[in-house]
């Protein structure tokens, strides 16, 4: 594979465990399975949006990648490079291309350093030019993101949510990074400032050809800024297509779930609410077989022994039982509509299940808006 088709970011079956410890001696009795074999990859330039519910180790997974949490197993390879195999020194040089946004703008900004500390602070560590030279990186990275070069004499406490947010970007910027983890970057703003934020990281992507991992579970903002999305349940990815396939086409019944969550006002794009029985199953003791099958609808048998292997048509990947079924003809729509069917006939008239609530889907022309899926 040449470099210009090789993806920047290859993550194989990585793994990110934490162990529990009880007793005086503190010994080892279980794992939290927070990352339990994801694979994906993203190609230079391109967006991949991760979605799920809260807990489903999402956050820890981004962080993985960076091994700002030190992941127990698996690949990442970033240009080429094998990340979890770097000494030190050389995992320095390497962070410089790799940056994060944290979610919580108020947490992730050191309240007793000016702008200027911030933004400096990682170019001393990288030894990026002298002082002119470091004035003039940070300058550029604040304009870039909406931000007066007078920022820099003032203490992050003198600035509103999304002024923190754009320093934040600013100071992932100012060492001209390759590859973006955005984690949930929006949730901590308002919502009338979260489409501007939005809109500026799709435009420092155009015009500086960034590479994004977007972590969130506001689903209108993942198809909005996303080429392509991975959904995650219970450490695991069971669903990954190209943006325009996976909301037009949605094929794990745990997928049809959150799209089902999130209101529009487009009729004829509305679903009908889907319920799911019961709570997320506990990392720390996942269920046999499919992960989902304890809430699924649809489950069987096999669902609850197997677990079930990648299915692909096309660029769209799902690991379920039902779907792998259905996408034996061949057609991935109509295999999508006979699941919403079955999904429909399942839920039967209860109660909630029985209303008609509005697609995750907004319109890939216009900002999101701020509805989030919780199924």
């Amino acid at each position: 594979m040449s470099d210009a088709t090789a993806p920047l970011l290859a993550v194989s079956d990585l793994e990110t465990h934490f162990p529990i410890r009880r007793g005086l001696l503190r010994r080892v009795v279980g794992q939290v399975r927070a990352v339990d074999g994801i694979s994906f990859t993203i190609q230079r330039g391109r967006t991949l949006g991760l979605v799920g519910e809260s807990g489903c180790g999402k956050t820890t997974a981004g962080r993985s990648i960076l091994r700002l949490v030190e992941p127990t197993a698996g690949s990442v390879r970033f240009a080429g490079r094998e990340v979890r195999a770097e000494r030190p020194a050389a995992l320095r040089s390497l962070r410089r291309r790799m940056q994060i946004v944290f979610q919580d703008p108020y947490g992730s900004l050191n309240p007793r350093m000016t702008v200027r500390a911030l933004l400096e602070e990682g170019l001393l560590v990288h030894r990026m030019g002298d002082g002119r030279e470091r004035l003039r990186r940070m300058t550029a990275a604040l304009e870039r993101t909406g931000m007066p070069a007078g920022t820099l004499a003032r203490y992050p406490h003198e600035f509103s949510g999304g002024q923190r947010q754009r320093i934040a970007i600013a100071r992932a910027l100012v060492l001209e990074p390759e590859f973006l983890v955005l984690d949930e970057p929006i949730s901590a703003l308002d919502v009338s400032i979260q489409a501007q934020v939005v809109n500026l990281l799709v435009e420092l992507r155009r015009e500086l050809g960034l590479t994004y991992l977007f972590v969130s579970h506001d689903l209108s903002v993942v198809e909005y800024i996303s080429d392509d999305v991975a959904v995650m349940y219970l450490g695991r990815l069971v669903e990954t297509a190209p943006a325009t396939d996976l909301y037009a086409r949605p094929l794990h019944p745990y997928t049809h779930a959150l799209f089902s969550a999130v209101p529009s006002v487009e009729a004829e794009r509305r679903r009908r609410r889907i319920i799911l029985p019961g709570d997320v199953p506990s990392p720390a003791r996942p269920p046999a077989g499919c992960r989902f099958h304890p809430r699924c609808p649809l489950a069987e048998a096999v669902c609850r022994e197997v677990d079930p292997p990648a299915t692909t048509i096309g660029g769209h990947r799902v690991h379920c039982h039902v779907a792998a079924r259905e996408l034996a003809a061949g057609d991935a729509a109509a295999a999508s509509q006979r699941i919403a069917s079955l999904l429909t006939a399942a839920g039967g008239d209860r109660g909630e299940a029985s209303k008609i609530v509005a697609t995750a889907a907004t319109s890939p022309h216009s900002p999101p808006g701020s509805g989030k899926a919780t199924p």
